[in-house]
């Protein structure tokens, strides 16, 4: 039972729905709903509706997806038009993630020796946190 409140209300907040709205289409998908179960979901919806909503909208922004796969592999600059000292080891990272529609983003990016290292040591910093939740 709280499953199938947990959809609906999520379900409401993402088609921002009315409790009024929320209980018509409750009304319309089955019959079984006698008018007191009515009156508590118009209740429940009507006190906990916006906080529900607020938070899908938080964690829509913070949703940043899930990293499927980290390579990298180092290289050394030879040449390149605007880099002042050439002969410069440097770092290129390959990041695949996955947003929540289950799409697959490829972003890569290059760093030098101590900006790798730096990033190095902030994703061994965020894995002990994570491995404390």
């Amino acid at each position: 039972m709280i499953r199938f409140l947990l959809l609906t209300f999520r379900s409401a907040a993402k088609n921002n729905l009315s409790a009024k709205d929320l209980v018509a289409r409750l009304e319309e998908g089955s019959s079984r709903w006698s008018k007191a179960s009515l009156q508590v979901m118009h209740k429940l919806w009507s006190d906990q509706g916006a906080l529900v909503h607020a938070q899908q909208e938080i964690q829509a922004t913070l949703s940043i997806g899930q990293i499927v796969d980290i390579q990298w592999k180092l290289g050394m600059a030879v040449s390149a038009d605007s880099c002042r000292s050439l002969n410069s080891p440097y770092v290129c990272l390959l990041l695949r993630t996955v947003d929540l529609s289950g799409q697959i983003w490829r972003r890569s990016f290059e760093m030098t020796i101590p900006q790798f290292q730096n990033f190095h040591k902030q994703f061994k910093e965020m894995a002990a946190v994570l491995e404390t939740v």
